[in-house]
């Protein structure tokens, strides 16, 4: 069951429930100098009991199970509208309750009665007067809950707020995002990407020896014979200069983002922003490889 489904209008019917359930142990009628003792609750009456307290509770845990369960029906009937008639229903019985009490509870004040000898008719008594605002209010959350908006809105929040996602991170198909569609996969001529797990680019060996100097061979600006593209991440704002040596910047990479290493000039890096543009990164200090 989701709870997190619930709304406000279910947080609304949960608290009419509640309240109908204390009123079904309270006094069902007053009676000016009788015995209070004696004075009956609705679980003395079982036609009471049934047609207003246990329907309407009933009715709260309808409306509730059926949201928290996604509207399941049962013998082809939605859970929540079997609970929104059956509110209804203990609505319309206990107006009758409270408004016919000598009807009702006529007997107990006939000569034979416990209250019998001359006793004027019940008054309603503050179990019929709380089960009759009860009913009232569930039954119309019952049926505002899917009319009114402020109603709709979620009982609880989306949930506390999220933990950070590590660096790097980004929202799932966002651009560049490794194994994001449209993105390119391992084993795909252009933009794959190496299984390995992700550690930083240039990071130091294990054991904490130095990071070894470049190979004497590959000559500053010479793109690498075995360079595979991969994604990456800057730790910090990083600007990125256009390939012909311009020293004015073209493009500053932002964290958070991931992009595209096409090719490496010695310690630099040929990189791809979102609009394609591409530009030489020259500090690569501390970036992450997707």
């Amino acid at each position: 069951m989701n709870f997190r489904s619930l709304t406000r209008g279910d947080g609304v019917v949960i608290g009419a429930a509640v309240l109908l359930f204390i009123a079904s142990f309270l006094d069902t009628f007053d009676s000016d100098g009788s015995d209070s003792d004696k004075l009956p609750i609705a679980w003395d009456n079982g036609n009471l009991l049934m047609s207003v307290y246990l329907l309407g509770v009933i009715g709260a845990a309808l409306i509730v199970v059926g949201r928290g369960m996604g509207q399941r029906k049962v013998v082809g009937l939605e859970l929540g509208q079997v609970g929104v008639v059956f509110s209804i229903a203990a609505a319309w019985s206990s107006l009758g309750a409270i408004f016919d009490t000598d009807q009702s509870f006529g007997f107990l004040f006939e000569g034979g009665g416990p209250f019998g000898g001359g006793a004027e008719s019940p008054d309603a008594g503050m179990g019929l007067i709380l089960g009759l605002i009860a009913t009232l209010v569930l039954a119309a959350a019952a049926v505002a809950t899917n009319i009114v908006p402020a109603l709709k809105a979620p009982l609880a929040g989306a949930g506390g707020p999220k933990p950070p996602q590590p660096y790097g991170g980004q929202p799932q198909g966002g651009y560049g995002y490794p194994g994001a569609q449209g993105a390119p996969q391992p084993g795909q001529p252009y933009g794959g990407q190496p299984a390995a797990p992700a550690q930083p680019y240039g990071g130091q060996p294990q054991g904490g020896g130095q990071t070894p100097p470049p190979a004497q061979a590959q000559q500053a600006g010479a793109p690498a014979g075995d360079f595979s593209p991969f994604w990456f991440a800057v730790p910090v704002p990083r600007p990125l200069y256009a390939e012909d040596g311009s020293p004015t910047p073209i493009a500053e990479l932002a964290p958070g983002t991931w992009y595209l290493a096409v090719e490496q000039r010695g310690q630099s890096l040929v990189a791809q922003t979102q609009d394609g543009r591409r530009g030489v990164l020259q500090d690569t200090t501390g970036i992450q490889r997707g």
